[in-house]
């Protein structure tokens, strides 16, 4: 029996809650890998050893994200979008509730990291599948000229995970003292749970994208969607991965490594630093709208070159601003950051769903995607720590930062012109 048509709003909220709870969970464990996991679970190290410890631990997320969204992406096109979306909040929610319930290295050894380095891996697993769902589920709902604006409710999940998972922590910080130290960190993991209970609740009531319909009716459901991909569209699937490695690299620098960087070498408080991120990613949210207005209007591809070329000039100049050791500069170097991050966000959403056909879209995008995370955001705040460990300056950082953008900008220049064709009507709901 087909299934009644859900409105605009209960669609975009789906996409546009879902996938903030999840990067709330990630950006949660980003900020305590900054401030506290060195200390808490990797005692015996040096400080920059531990450090380094606590952002190879964030990066263990990263590794099992492709795993996530090949694993998660081959179900989303077997059996649908909105059976997916369910499971990777439930996984990533869970997981991130009981790292607030860990042990530390004081009280239980070394079982505490090889626990903490588990449930970093379920919850990348589960973050690794959210991304291509969260989008697809708004685009395959739009017509070709809508599919930026539907998508980018999905994206609006980072700056708000950002958003949130920094207003928690600074006024844990604020408020706990020295006890955030002790205790205090916990609170921001502990708190998910009620956010993973509203995030049920809402996607429950999503019905499966028109598009996942279409192909279930037709009988053209891949039997291996991931190996079907390979072999029909190696090439776009290899550019999409490399043009989504700067909006990862440039979020991360700012919203992880900054935290590290901005008070060991820049002399910030980190709640001043924290202050700081939260501020920009309010001009963030609002350029992401912005972008994918623009992408709907003159093409995903151009819109997300631009962003992508803006990353690769602001990368030294971030960096320069925050060394003065302004609070005013450092806030200008975080409000361009975020702008450039909302261009390519705007138009990634429509992107990726143009440029993979519907039978194998939530796997190629998911992968993709999620490749991309692994190069820009898993690898950058180490590389950024073993620069400045050797070099004590922050221009090799920023040359890397600005050479991984030019990665991006390259590929999505040479990736080919995604297609705006027309999205066929819901056929209803298949048995």
């Amino acid at each position: 029996m087909a299934g009644s048509t859900p409105s605009r709003a209960s669609i975009l909220l789906a996409s546009c809650i879902g996938t903030s709870i999840e990067w709330y969970d990630y950006y949660v464990f980003g900020s305590a890998s900054a401030l506290v996991f060195g200390s808490l679970f990797f005692p015996s190290f040096s400080p920059v050893a531990g450090t380094l410890a606590a952002f190879g631990t964030f990066a263990v997320g990263f590794i099992a994200r492709p795993l996530g969204g090949a694993v998660i992406g081959h179900f989303g096109d077997r059996i649908g979008r909105k059976s997916m979306l369910v499971l990777t909040l439930m996984l990533a929610g869970l997981a991130t509730f009981l790292i607030g319930l860990l042990p530390t290295y004081a009280a239980i050894g070394v079982a505490a990291p090889i626990l903490l380095v588990f449930l970093r891996l379920v919850q990348g697993f589960g973050v690794g599948g959210e991304w291509g769902g969260a989008v697809l589920v708004a685009t395959e709902h739009a017509t070709p000229r809508q599919r930026a604006v539907y998508g980018s409710f999905a994206q609006f999940g980072v700056p708000i995970g950002v958003l949130t998972s920094n207003l928690v922590f600074l006024l844990v910080v604020e408020t706990t003292g020295d006890g955030f130290a002790t205790w205090g960190w916990r609170i921001p993991f502990l708190v998910s749970v009620a956010l993973l209970v509203v995030g049920m609740l809402v996607r429950r009531t999503l019905t499966e994208s028109p598009e996942f319909q279409r192909v279930r009716a037709t009988r053209q459901v891949s039997r291996v969607p991931a190996a079907t991909l390979l072999r029909e569209r190696p090439g776009t699937l290899l550019l999409a991965s490399l043009a989504a490695i700067a909006p990862p690299a440039v979020g991360y620098t700012v919203m992880v490594y900054m935290l590290s960087y901005g008070t060991q070498a820049a002399g910030f408080e980190r709640s001043t630093l924290l202050t700081l991120i939260l501020a920009s990613t309010v001009l963030w949210i609002a350029g992401i709208y912005v972008a994918a207005r623009c992408a709907d209007r003159w093409g995903s591809k151009p819109v997300y070159a631009i962003g992508a070329g803006f990353a690769v000039v602001w990368a030294w100049p971030l960096f320069l601003l925050v060394d003065t050791g302004s609070v005013g500069a450092a806030l200008l170097a975080f409000m361009v950051a975020g702008i450039v991050q909302a261009i390519m966000a705007g138009a990634q959403g429509a992107l990726f769903t143009e440029i993979f056909p519907a039978r194998m879209r939530f796997s190629g995008a998911s992968i993709a995607y999620q490749m991309g995370g692994l190069v820009g955001g898993a690898v950058t705040p180490l590389a950024a720590t073993g620069l400045y460990s050797a070099y004590h300056s922050s221009t090799p950082i920023a040359v890397y930062l600005g050479l991984l953008c030019a990665v991006s900008l390259v590929a999505v220049l040479v990736l080919p012109a995604p297609s705006r064709a027309a999205v066929p009507e819901a056929v209803g709901s298949v048995r």
